[in-house]
């Protein structure tokens, strides 16, 4: 009993040391002035634009990777085919290469002299230091995690009950809506989850692609860099605020609508 309570008091001690403690304090510099001055900084334009840009690339990004990642959970999981050991490293390979290289192998290949965005040039579109460049760093960085979270639960499940669906007449869509999708439902939300919260916390990919044009190709996480090294220490813990309040907001509804054990 001893030996549980001070494993319990050593996790809570080290989540208030890497956790509690830094937002606790960045809640209260942020508001040593009152609430007024929290509320003219992130009701500055550029404070809106930068909120409305993040909130429309996770838009994109996290619909995308979510049917990707059930798509690829199911490859992986439900057929067998060559190149599958590939197709795993590839998924793990946004986890494992730095943001800041994503962002540079990016501007490689679709910038001006790129092999993709010399021709998307030629025919007036701009993906680097622009919206769609942005997406795609976006998209790349939080790629794996649905994916992740679902093919466990598909190992789990096992075959059974879908072959059961299929000798009973059951099309491979009624299969999926009606058998496969109610079992994974748990794991495509926590997956959301985690894509969102990378989506809107993404800095190093989207940094390099999106040119850091004030106005223009700021997010919130590169407006709180600008804050920050202008001085204004008030914006920047207000928009950092903003941001952990809609990853909260994320959090406590995909709680809320993942089902209930036994229903």
């Amino acid at each position: 009993m001893k030996g549980r309570l001070t494993l319990r008091m050593l996790a809570l001690g080290y989540l208030g040391l890497l956790v509690a403690g830094p937002v606790g304090i960045m809640v209260w510099r942020a508001f040593a002035s009152g609430l007024a001055p929290v509320w003219d900084a992130l009701t500055q334009p550029t404070a809106l634009h930068a909120l409305g840009l993040t909130l429309f690339i996770a838009a994109i990004a996290v619909p995308l990777n979510t049917v990707f990642g059930v798509l690829c959970a199911l490859a992986l999981e439900r057929q067998r085919f060559r190149g599958k050991t590939l197709l795993k490293a590839l998924l793990s390979l946004p986890l494992g290469v730095s943001p800041v290289v994503v962002g540079l192998a990016l501007v490689i290949v679709y910038g001006r002299t790129g092999p993709i965005g010399g021709w998307f040039a030629e025919h007036g579109i701009r993906i680097i230091f622009s919206v769609p460049g942005m997406i795609l760093a976006t998209v790349f960085v939080s790629l794996p995690f649905v994916a992740r979270e679902v093919a466990p639960i598909l190992q789990e499940i096992g075959y059974d009950q879908e072959q059961a669906a299929t000798t009973l007449g059951a099309s491979a869509w009624q299969t999926f809506r009606l058998v496969t999708l109610p079992a994974i439902r748990s794991g495509i939300a926590f997956g959301v989850v985690l894509t969102t919260a990378r989506a809107l916390g993404e800095y190093g990919a989207v940094s390099i692609v999106s040119g850091k044009l004030a106005g223009r190709t700021d997010t919130m996480t590169i407006y709180v860099e600008d804050r920050f090294l202008a001085f204004d220490l008030t914006g920047a813990y207000a928009a950092s605020l903003a941001l952990a309040l809609v990853a909260l907001i994320t959090l406590v509804l995909m709680h809320r609508l993942q089902p209930k054990e036994g229903v």
